[in-house]
């Protein structure tokens, strides 16, 4: 099998390296969201073409032919360089392609360059109290009063809606249609009168969900992405590219290449902890499952190359990408002994305290954007054609 790209693409993976080995030492790490370290990195970025490449130009893009080896390429050597990458998130991974999609001329040019300047940020509003892994069940209401939709309900674990400038939402606005019809797909600003935000802290001590209370929240009535009632369609747009960000092989490879700088330098009675027997091991099929995670995403890409069907590849990323995280992270912390143990701030942290950060955000993350139980099922039923899991009457109580 031969995986090499070309001279063509090798002289293009060449020209990264050399961008990579100028620029490393400059750019910035750790930058604060809308932060004008970030947006002026974001944008040196999209105009070398290392982000949003092939975007037009008039959305804010850098207008590239579509290359997906190109894409790949930079993405392979940002990972291995350890290079930040052009931002990420919910607005530019998720909306802007959304948008691409199925918005209008007018809803292009309005949020698309903004939002991958990073000077726009987006947050998610679809889970609720009582709608989580079974979505299609939400009950926040719009209702259309003369030009605006009237708002009411909340949402529930809301990543950044602490931070962002607009959400994108479901809600329902046929109230009497079967709940996967019925659905519409708003946008607002979080700043609109009638919002409410609630953080809740997670298991990392800082409080990167919220909950999210609307109480007659007004929204122009041309802030809908498709047709009303058919939200469910947008949805699952949306969903896919969640699916396809969270289990990302890059970010996996680059957490890699740390991995094994950190087991050279941490020791145990003056040996390396990379010349352990036991952690060898686990470093080997850590090393197994990212070359199986990136494998896969080539399926991805050959899929779309070739325009044959990659839905079954797509819905494997998440639940092993989310996985492999967790169990990378969990590595990392035993190399590290009992300062592995270490959270919050101390000078004995290594990585500023990210290994362990990470190792309970991806354990988050095995549960968010879809559970590996529902993405287990959601494989087993759309992706093998197994039949789906029976259901049974629920029994009725109070009866001889």
């Amino acid at each position: 099998m031969d995986l090499s790209y070309g001279p063509q693409y090798e002289a293009y993976r060449q020209e990264i390296r050399d961008f990579i080995s100028q620029y490393k030492d400059n750019a910035p790490r750790g930058a604060p969201l809308k932060s004008e370290a970030a947006i002026k990195y974001q944008k040196f970025l999209i105009e070398k073409g290392y982000t949003a490449r092939t975007i037009p130009t008039e959305y804010g893009g850098h207008g590239g032919e579509p290359d997906m080896l190109k894409g790949r390429i930079i993405a392979e050597e940002f990972a291995r360089g350890q290079m930040p990458g052009g931002m990420g998130g919910q607005g530019i991974s998720m909306l802007v392609p959304t948008l691409l999609e199925l918005g209008t001329e007018e809803q292009k040019r309005k949020f698309i360059p903004p939002t991958l300047a990073g000077e726009m940020v987006w947050c998610q509003g679809y889970s609720e109290p009582n709608a989580g892994s079974d979505l299609a069940s939400l009950r926040t209401s719009a209702v259309l009063d003369g030009d605006e939709w009237v708002i009411n309900g909340s949402k529930i674990w809301t990543s950044t809606a602490h931070l962002a400038d607009w959400i994108f939402c479901l809600v329902r606005t046929e109230p009497d249609a079967p709940k996967h019809q019925g659905i519409s797909f708003l946008l607002f600003q979080m700043d609109s009168t009638g919002i409410e935000i609630r953080p809740l802290v997670d298991m990392t001590m800082t409080p990167n969900f919220n909950e999210v209370f609307f109480t007659d929240v007004r929204v122009p009535k041309d802030q809908i992405v498709g047709k009303r009632g058919e939200g469910w369609y947008v949805a699952n747009a949306i969903l896919g590219h969640e699916r396809d960000s969270l289990g990302d092989p890059n970010a996996t490879l680059s957490r890699l290449t740390r991995l094994m700088e950190l087991m050279k330098e941490e020791t145990i009675d003056g040996t390396r902890i990379v010349d352990n027997p036991i952690f060898r091991d686990r470093l080997m099929r850590i090393q197994a499952r990212v070359m199986s995670l990136r494998f896969n995403d080539l399926r991805v890409l050959s899929s779309r190359l070739n325009k044959t069907d990659a839905k079954l590849p797509r819905m494997i990323s998440k639940l092993q990408g989310t996985e492999l995280r967790h169990d990378l992270e969990q590595l990392a912390i035993d190399t590290m002994g009992e300062t592995g143990l270490m959270f919050g701030k101390s000078e004995f942290l290594k990585d500023a305290g990210s290994w362990q950060y990470q190792y309970m955000y991806f354990l988050g993350l095995i549960i968010g954007g879809g559970t590996s139980q529902i993405q287990k099922n959601i494989i087993s039923e759309r992706g093998l054609g197994m039949p789906k899991e029976p259901k049974f009457d629920k029994p009725q109580m109070g009866r001889a």
